[in-house]
């Protein structure tokens, strides 16, 4: 579509040199694991809150929420509501304050309390495999985009995928969970601006300005939200994307259990040191969300309005000027502001959306890695680097094996995120909630989420958003029943790891 102009990467270039300059000076002050991975239990709540929102905020959101905007209607917002109104009373209510009290600096050291070493480590290695295909997914998605936008060759692809990776492995290996922390603070101001930049750009060139834009949008039903067939069982109402009913199922079965029991959320409610403090952190990341969430959508929207006053009438097609719907954005940057630095924002707010997934995600999968297998509290942090060095290695792997297995990796990647986490979801329900459930009862259900899912997988046409459901409720149901027939757990394990106990428990 375009090619880079100074102004574009002196943009590009300056915001890594900054990132790179926080990672150096976050390294600052380590002497220990607890300070490389856990912060010292010491960092600023606010600065955390931000750094969570960008965790979250992946690059399939930073160019999929001006697609959805643009092509559709607004009712992906339900599902982005699901955070504030839905997953962070929860997370407030129950999961904060267990992490926080229990002190842990792995999430499954609550697993090895509860059940045992076996149910720890498989917890461990259900996050590390979703962690390591989500990374790549990023890194393959953002470096597509970089391919079209840059008409990069083939050679060109390779080596700004390794080159996007590397960045944010060598910040991640210097500074650990604080540089992954600051650069996420760095990149929620880029790429928050960025998109509030072109919100505006837009509707100024709207005929009509702000009003204008909602009037063309309410003409087109562009600002829908809600969609109900009549007839709540409707088959539609399970089936449709942009349904109440699918914006129900991402919530409970993908954004619940990424929230509760991924690592890199866990890190972020335990690094501030206190109850009160890491439920601040998960109000402020749902507030961020609810906000930017909204302006992504608005300025697809705009675009809409945009081109439907355009000459054209209508949106450019994929398969025509765009490689792919998702290319909306960079493509209006780059057609109606060349040369003014606007693309290199948007690049670099690019970056920042796949390098704040995948900081985290290196650094998560390294920290159970040392506290799961290698009791990480004993080991010495130069070793703790070398296994970040190598996990940012492993991601940029997973990204370049990506095209081999097709173009549907990504989706198919969604649903492992969803299954995966889906599983140790049930698994932490289970240790809170039901007595007498133990280890062996775990095992079991953990079978029966496997063979749902491979059914589920083969046997069905289920849209992938309810995938979830086909291993978080076998893996709780038969887990609980399961348990029936091993020992209960003794008394002094249970009074400190259910919910009830633990509830009483000082910060």
């Amino acid at each position: 579509m375009t090619h880079l102009n100074v102004i574009d990467a002196v943009v590009c270039v300056g915001y890594l040199v900054v990132v790179v300059a926080l990672a150096v000076r976050s390294a600052s002050g380590q002497r220990s694991n607890e300070d490389y991975f856990i912060g010292g239990r010491r960092m600023n709540w606010v600065v955390v809150g931000i750094s969570l929102f960008a965790t979250s905020f992946s690059s399939i959101s930073f160019l999929g929420l001006p697609q959805r905007g643009a092509y559709e209607d607004l009712s992906f917002y339900v599902t982005i509501l699901f955070i504030p109104l839905v997953i962070t009373p929860i997370l407030w209510w129950v999961f904060v304050p267990i992490f926080v009290k229990l002190k842990v600096s792995s999430g499954y050291e609550y697993l090895g309390l509860r059940f045992g070493q076996a149910v720890r480590r498989m917890g461990s290695l259900l996050y590390c495999l979703y962690a390591l295909g989500w990374m790549g997914a990023m890194l393959h998605a953002v470096t597509l985009t970089l391919q079209a936008v840059l008409q990069l060759s083939p050679a060109q692809y390779y080596l700004a995928l390794i080159g996007v990776g590397g960045a944010a492995t060598f910040y991640t290996v210097v500074g650990g969970l604080r540089a992954v922390v600051w650069t996420d603070v760095l990149q929620t101001v880029v790429l928050g601006g960025g998109i509030v930049l072109v919100l505006f750009l837009a509707v100024g060139r709207i005929e009509g300005g702000w009003s204008g834009f909602w009037s063309v949008a309410a003409e087109h039903d562009k600002l829908r939200m809600i969609h109900l067939r009549p007839g709540l069982l409707a088959s539609e109402n399970f089936t449709d994307r942009n349904s109440l009913f699918t914006a129900i199922a991402f919530g409970v079965f993908m954004y619940l259990p990424g929230y509760a029991v991924s690592q890199n959320m866990i890190q972020r409610y335990v690094c501030t040191g206190s109850v009160a403090a890491g439920r601040g952190v998960v109000v402020l990341s749902a507030l961020i969300n609810a906000v930017f969430g909204l302006v992504f959508l608005l300025a697809g929207t705009a675009l809409f309005v945009f081109y439907a006053q355009a000459g054209a009438g209508r949106l450019p097609a994929a398969g025509g000027a765009l490689g792919s719907e998702d290319q909306i954005l960079p493509y209006f940057v780059a057609t109606e502001f060349p040369g003014v630095g606007l693309v290199g924002l948007i690049l670099a707010g690019l970056f920042a959306a796949a390098m704040s997934t995948v900081d985290s995600g290196i650094n998560g999968v390294t920290s159970v890695i040392v506290y799961d297998w290698m009791s990480g509290r004993e080991r010495a942090l130069g070793t703790s680097r070398l296994l970040t060095l190598g996990l940012g290695v492993l991601a940029i792997g997973s990204a370049l094996l990506v095209p081999v297995f097709g173009s549907t990796v990504i989706g198919m990647i969604n649903t492992i995120a969803g299954t995966t986490l889906g599983m140790l979801l049930a698994v932490y329900l289970l240790g809170l909630f039901v007595p007498w459930a133990n280890g062996g009862g775990v095992m079991t259900g953990f079978g029966a989420g496997l063979l749902s899912l491979a059914l589920a997988w083969t046997l069905t046409d289920v849209p992938r958003w309810w995938m979830g459901a086909f291993t978080t409720v076998p893996v709780f149901v038969v887990g609980m029943v399961a348990s029936r027939w091993f020992a209960r757990p003794p008394e002094a394990v249970l009074r400190g790891t259910l919910f009830a106990s633990l509830s009483r428990r000082n910060p």
